[in-house]
């Protein structure tokens, strides 16, 4: 089972520029929940606060809470590795590691967590290539260089990768921006599936696929979260007049 997340007062910078202006918001677990907005209204810079990846930009900072199962991810002593570990994250430009192989890039992180067993790593990757729908198509050539897979393979690659160490939560930054309908539409078919186990936010400029694959919607403006709510409910009866002419093509 997926846990959720709860955000409380979270504010971010880069430098002196405030980016996120104070958001509250649930991450509900087994579910998917959408950030939708314009470009550059924050919903990239909000996941990577969500795992600690905001910060390892120089000059970054986040104030506010991240509560995952009660505990705030933010809080001293917390090491941030742990929380990229227990919180995933698949990115907009697919990025397998290009010197590795199918095996080696899901192996990775197992690896990187102490790992070393032959059958165990064996085992962990079959498990994760499945779990992201890639087993069938690369089970006869897991020695291949991971960059020679099509596109939309690449990204369930990366997606096998982040799942293979077990995460409660996966966050998705624009996954299908770069890819076509069809490797769009099993990523989409994924999402539905890995729900059942795992608690998922999206970013996407797609409001078609934030209403396809979520239960929840956060529409964000400017650093703020405009409105938040029932995926249906917001796409056919937004409470706030900025929803509303976003969702209807009047600006972004």
């Amino acid at each position: 089972m997926g846990d959720g997340l709860y955000v409380n007062g979270l504010r971010a910078w880069f430098g002196d520029t405030l980016v996120l202006k104070g958001v509250d918001l649930t991450v509900a677990p087994n579910a998917v929940t959408a950030i939708i907005g314009p470009s550059g209204c924050g919903k990239s810079t909000f996941i990577r606060c969500l795992n600690r990846m905001h910060e390892t930009v120089p000059g970054a900072k986040v104030a506010g809470q991240v509560l995952l199962n009660r505990e705030d991810l933010y809080a001293p002593g917390v090491d941030p590795v742990d929380v990229r570990r227990r919180i995933g994250m698949v990115f907009q430009k697919a990025n397998p590691f290009p010197t590795m192989s199918v095996f080696d890039n899901v192996a990775a992180g197992l690896r990187l967590g102490g790992l070393r067993r032959k059958s165990q790593l064996q085992e962990s990757v079959e498990r994760a290539l499945r779990h992201a729908a890639l087993w069938d198509e690369v089970k006869d050539d897991l020695d291949r260089s991971g960059v020679s897979l099509s596109g939309g393979q690449q990204q369930r690659l990366c997606i096998a990768r982040a799942l293979a160490v077990d995460p409660q939560i996966l966050l998705m930054d624009e996954p299908c921006s770069a890819l076509d309908p069809t490797a769009t539409g099993k990523i989409e078919e994924l999402i539905h599936d890995l729900k059942k186990e795992l608690t998922i936010a999206i970013v996407t400029h797609n409001m078609q696929q934030a209403a396809r694959v979520s239960e929840w919607t956060g529409f964000f403006l400017l650093g703020e979260l405009v409105e938040f709510g029932i995926t249906k409910e917001m796409f056919t009866t937004p409470g706030a007049t900025r929803t509303e002419d976003y969702i209807t093509g009047r600006f972004g």
